[in-house]
């Protein structure tokens, strides 16, 4: 379902969570350490939305209004998602907000430099062609993120916790309708759009965050929340929904980087690997 931009903008607004007693809920029902190390990766991933943006901005993408307009709603979303997820660690002793994303960041200068060089050539060459993969990139990371909220807040059970994780992924969810719709127009509209997005999700698509975090994070966080029978569901429905996309059936993309990452834990993995 294609989000309407003009409804969005009435709805937008930073996560409520005025009746959740973030600060003192945890005290006697602490999170596990299973749970935190998650958390510290979602956070880190929601502030890091702002470079993402950055990427997307020097593409030709700047030049539709709806699709600005969303992205500015969306980065402020996601910031608001990564500050509240903050206050959970702060109620936990741990570091979080900017102090924690000023150090995420700083070994990183030299590919961060690079990246929206790499993301403008891109565009240069495959003009609108870029903004369909944009799109499609988007919906994926947008499904995998809300999967992950949904298992943690099933895993972790918490009073405090889940009915938080639950509003985010509602927020999630219409950037799932935007990015959804807008991939499966330019993708219906352009065969080239359809082999270029094709080939850019088989050759480099990876776990949202994965290019920002450590390899041990990514792969604890994969067999924490996808791992067992639950999680291979969830990670089905995801692959079946980039099916539903025109030109990308088969393409089997979290089940295989369920497989990759799970297989270098030690783990048995989800499914067979990509071929």
């Amino acid at each position: 379902m294609a989000l309407d931009i003009d409804r969005y903008q009435e709805l937008v607004a930073p996560l409520q969570t005025d009746d959740l007693d973030i600060e003192h809920g945890f005290v006697d029902q602490p999170l596990s350490d299973d749970v935190l190390r998650c958390l510290r990766y979602m956070h880190d991933i929601e502030m890091h939305t702002v470079c993402y943006l950055r990427d997307l901005l020097v593409t030709s993408a700047h030049r539709n209004p709806d699709l600005t307009t969303f992205l500015t709603f969306w980065s402020f979303e996601e910031y608001w998602h990564g500050e509240v997820i903050g206050r959970v660690l702060a109620a936990h002793g741990e570091q979080a907000g900017r102090p924690r994303v000023r150090a995420l960041r700083r070994p990183r200068r030299m590919r961060e430099a690079a990246s929206p060089i790499v993301h403008m050539t891109g565009s240069a060459i495959a003009g609108s062609a870029m903004t369909a993969v944009h799109m499609t990139w988007g919906a994926l990371n947008e499904w995998t993120t809300q999967a992950g909220y949904a298992r943690l807040a099933t895993l972790a059970d918490h009073p405090v916790l889940t009915p938080m994780l639950r509003r985010i992924m509602k927020q999630e969810g219409r950037h799932i309708d935007f990015y959804a719709g807008e991939a499966r127009l330019r993708l219906e509209e352009s065969a080239g759009a359809r082999r270029m997005t094709r080939w850019a999700l088989r050759r480099y698509w990876e776990p949202v965050g994965s290019d920002v975090m450590p390899i041990a994070e990514v792969r604890h966080l994969i067999r924490f929340l996808f791992g067992g029978p639950d999680g291979a569901a969830m990670i089905g429905r995801i692959d079946r929904r980039v099916d539903s996309l025109p030109g990308l059936a088969g393409l089997s993309l979290g089940a295989h980087a369920s497989w990759k990452y799970s297989n270098r834990c030690g783990s048995a993995g989800l499914t067979t690997p990509r071929s």
